[in-house]
């Protein structure tokens, strides 16, 4: 593996509960790697040998990052494979040919007869919080909701309640609020699971004017 890299990274941030890498590299460019994808694209020689693809890793998480030299990184996945070393140009590799690997990826499941199925939860029970004008519109300072399986992240959640509450949706705008997620302050991606606690802040403490007819 050499060890001079084209591109290197500036920015390196794992979100655990969402199972996302995010990197940023010194040309601007941002990849965000689920951990179930950098799994699957191990380069260790035990997977890259393999007749099939790797199958059964949709929950699998990072459990470790480990830097080799100034050139790669190791990541320790909490399934125990830990013998995968990405190379940085090895990862903006990956980044940039994601789509086009990841249908590939589909298409050998498919071959092989494998029904991928991430969305395992089921129905999930969370906690709403409403803060400021928010609770006086809404007519509640807090609820517990069961939210479909199609609601895996805050964006999803955001436009879930919204058409729960069709009157009042203009207050629920992604430009309106932000949203916490045990008491953290949410990115749109960070991941929603059952028995959450989520806050629904508004960005100003005066609430926007209805939209015109």
């Amino acid at each position: 593996m050499k060890e001079h890299a084209e591109h290197l990274p500036t920015e390196i941030n794992l979100h655990k509960k969402s199972r996302l890498l995010s990197i940023t590299f010194d040309n601007g460019r941002r990849f965000d790697y689920p951990c179930e994808y950098l799994r699957v694209f191990s380069r260790a020689a035990e997977v890259r040998t393999m007749d099939t693809p790797v199958t059964g890793k949709e929950r699998v998480n990072i459990e470790a990052i480990e830097p080799q030299g100034g050139y790669a990184i190791r990541i320790v996945f909490d399934d125990g494979h830990d013998t995968s070393i990405y190379s940085w140009d090895t990862l903006y590799e990956l980044g940039e040919n994601q789509e086009a690997n990841w249908a590939d990826y589909l298409r050998r499941l498919e071959e092989i007869g494998y029904r991928r199925d991430p969305k395992t939860d089921g129905e999930r029970t969370i906690r709403i919080l409403y803060f400021n004008y928010l609770a006086q519109k809404l007519g509640k300072e807090s609820e517990e909701r069961k939210i479909p399986p199609n609601v895996e992240t805050v964006t999803d959640l955001l436009a879930w309640l919204r058409r729960q509450y069709p009157i009042r949706a203009y207050l629920l705008s992604d430009d309106h609020v932000r949203i916490t997620v045990n008491k953290q302050f949410a990115e749109p991606f960070t991941r929603v699971d059952g028995g959450d606690e989520i806050g629904l802040v508004p960005n100003s403490p005066n609430p926007p004017s209805p939209p015109r007819s």
